[in-house]
């Protein structure tokens, strides 16, 4: 099968969502349109999440992984999962399932007019402190950015391969992934997704992260966008 589109999956001890997660990403393949496979990339997982990774992917053969020899971070993993996508679109959803791979049918729609399609989590079915540090933290990261996202944090989003990889990667650019892609000249598009509570495992993110981290990031994406190099080549003889 000629696959187009690949779902990097992140995961940090996260055993006890995979099993429902994999009925969930085999739901949206079965019923997609667009060829999928999945891509689980294991940030350093201390707990059972690579046993149940391993016999996911034994039983799905277009289901792969990559394994981390250490903890790196959410960037980290997404920049392996871009380095070895080989599909024309690559997708990103996190393992708790607080987003559903259903709703990247919503995001796929208008991905040909665009080069990125992320989600907006309009009914955020999070704690009142989480949803207040996200919201600030969006509002810092607009002002700096101006890229207009309303929820850049949102984990559901599909971009053209080609784009991402040209994503200069850092620590916290998970945050920037819109921004990035407007450097680069690309259309960028928010599409309201559905978000369900955390019913497994826990939270990896807390307030220094949630709003500390996005804060200081915001300065190297300053610096980063001024030193931005894009081009355009339009002929060539090679």
């Amino acid at each position: 099968m000629l696959f187009e589109f690949t779902i990097i999956v992140p995961v940090y001890n996260e055993e006890a969502n995979l099993e429902r997660l994999e009925k969930e990403l085999l739901t949206f393949i079965n019923s997609s349109k667009t060829a999928t496979k999945v891509l689980f990339v294991n940030d350093g997982s201390t707990d059972g999440s690579q046993i149940s990774i391993t016999a996911i992917c034994d039983r799905n053969p277009n289901f792969n992984f990559l394994l981390f020899d250490n903890n790196y971070g959410l960037s980290a993993a997404l920049k392996a999962g871009f380095d070895y996508a080989d599909t024309e679109l690559v997708g990103y959803i996190d393992s708790d399932l607080q987003t559903s791979p259903k709703d990247f049918n919503l995001l796929l729609e208008h991905i040909t007019n665009h080069e990125l399609v992320t989600g907006v989590r309009t009914n955020r079915n999070d704690s009142f402190i989480k949803k207040t540090a996200s919201a600030t933290a969006n509002r810092i990261r607009r002002k700096f950015t101006k890229d207009g996202i309303d929820d850049t944090g949102c984990p559901l989003k599909v971009i053209r391969t080609e784009n991402a990889k040209r994503i200069p990667m850092f620590k916290g650019l998970h945050r920037f992934l819109p921004a990035m892609i407007l450097l680069q000249g690309g259309r960028v598009k928010q599409i309201s997704v559905q978000h369900f509570p955390r019913v497994a495992g826990t939270s990896k993110f807390g307030i220094g992260n949630r709003l500390l981290g996005p804060l200081s990031d915001c300065f190297v994406y300053l610096w980063m966008k001024k030193k931005y190099i894009n081009y355009h080549v339009i002929d060539s003889k090679l």
